[in-house]
């Protein structure tokens, strides 16, 4: 199955950031974005890809030992930014040096579970919010969302997701997310 392992906003944080996205989808070129839905609005830690199911019950302990050893952070969305043309996305602020070692960690939790990960980037704690599969202009999205601040929370555990592709030829169909299982920071 297809995995990764995330920090889900709160209810509250999405609704947030729903409200501050909608007026983007009446910009120029909103119409040939791929916009995803608040339900799929997630930080990806690690992204996992195809896991034997044989190497879950490994997978489970070390991700369980990274969430352990991690102490709750205060993190809240903030502003947008883009990869390239292609990406729009909000972005995170709060405790990110310690959202960053979450990350390595879960990377490193899959690495000694044996899942081959791919090599290793500086983590960029986002949630995307639209994909464009031509190049587009997202700046005026990420001017849009640039006064955006999300009210705070405290991240307090981890999530391990399973990601069920959309099925192909459907028009708008979009992947959907399923929580497997997930583990408390610091306890």
């Amino acid at each position: 199955m297809r995995l990764f392992v995330a920090v889900l906003p709160p209810a509250s944080a999405l609704a947030e950031l729903g409200k501050a996205v909608a007026p983007l989808h009446s910009l120029p070129g909103a119409d040939r974005m791929r916009w995803t839905g608040t339900d799929a609005w997630h930080f990806t830690l690690a992204f996992l890809g195809a896991v034997d199911d044989a190497l879950l019950p490994d997978l489970h302990q070390r991700l369980e030992r990274a969430a352990r050893r991690t102490e709750p952070l205060p993190l809240r969305i903030h502003r947008g930014g883009r990869f390239d043309g292609h990406v729009l996305w909000a972005g995170a602020a709060g405790d990110l040096d310690t959202l960053r070692l979450l990350a390595e960690r879960a990377d490193a939790a899959a690495r000694r579970a044996g899942i081959p990960m791919d090599e290793h980037r500086r983590y960029t704690p986002h949630l995307t919010l639209a994909r464009s599969r031509t190049e587009a202009d997202l700046h005026p999205y990420v001017d849009a969302l640039d006064a955006f601040e999300g009210t705070p929370w405290v991240v307090g555990e981890i999530a391990l997701v399973r990601s069920n592709l959309p099925v192909a030829g459907v028009p708008g169909e979009q992947p959907r997310y399923e929580v497997v299982a997930s583990w408390s920071l610091g306890h």
